[in-house]
């Protein structure tokens, strides 16, 4: 029973991340607004605590504990080189190299971690943050799920063709959860309060193209994969190297 439940944390971190931005799809009321951003902002710290608790269970250690704060501190000022124009922002990439190396759980920390550690170096903290803490643990946490051939060429390469999919993912969940805010209620690209799944999905498509979401994502895909394809080797090498003598098990 302890290592079903074990198994059953991450994927309910992911379910439970994913409700957070999916709740326009799935209330039936524009006046639940408030209240599912309020919900959904408290929501964060128990996932990360839940993600903590599950490392710390299959054997954290202070080794592994400092490796952690090294990339999160490293990530955090790498992003703060990244002006965000055009979606051109450099913090993705060490997330998605990292949560590969040393796993899951490691991948879903980095990822929040780096967000709330720039953010609070840069003053770039708001109601968004949460959003974007639980976006880029994500985006680490199925990093780690990826595919490990031993070919370095062929781990690159998987790595690089997540990273597109990766950027646009995040970009679409930060533009859906405050969609409804932004676009108000009504029209053809505003949130409709009890409409269907399906009518909702189009209408957010209709306000991603309308708006330049898509070419705002485009620019992040685009230096993420770049960023990527070049630093993978090198970065996999020192990592997958410090990640045997931390004692990770990925």
């Amino acid at each position: 029973m302890t290592k079903l439940l074990r198994r059953l944390v991450l994927p309910t971190v992911v379910l439970l991340s994913l409700l957070a931005f999916a709740w326009p799809l799935l209330i039936q009321s524009g006046n639940n607004a408030g209240l599912a951003t309020t919900a959904f902002l408290v929501l964060m710290p128990v996932l990360v605590t839940l993600v903590l608790q599950h490392s710390i269970r299959n054997g954290l250690d202070p080794r592994q504990i400092a490796m952690l704060g090294a990339l999160i501190a490293i990530n955090a000022v790498a992003r703060l080189l990244g002006a965000g124009t055009a979606g051109l922002e450099t913090v993705f990439f060490l997330i998605l190299i990292g949560g590969y190396a040393f796993g899951a759980a490691f991948g879903y920390l980095i990822g929040a971690g780096s967000l709330l550690v720039s953010a609070l170096l840069s003053g770039g903290v708001g109601p968004w943050l949460p959003y974007q803490m639980m976006a880029a643990g994500l985006l680490g946490l199925l990093a780690g799920k990826l595919p490990k051939p031993s070919s370095m060429n062929a781990k690159r390469l998987i790595l690089s063709a997540y990273a597109a999919p990766a950027a646009y993912t995040y970009g679409g969940l930060m533009t859906l959860w405050n969609w409804p805010l932004f676009a108000g209620q009504g029209g053809a690209l505003g949130y409709a309060a009890g409409a269907t799944i399906g009518e909702n999905l189009m209408r957010f498509f209709g306000f991603e193209l309308a708006t330049g979401g898509i070419l705002w994502d485009t620019g992040r895909a685009v230096i993420t994969v770049l960023l990527v394809w070049l630093t993978a080797p090198a970065l996999l090498t020192t990592l997958n190297r410090a990640a045997r003598r931390a004692g990770f098990e990925n």
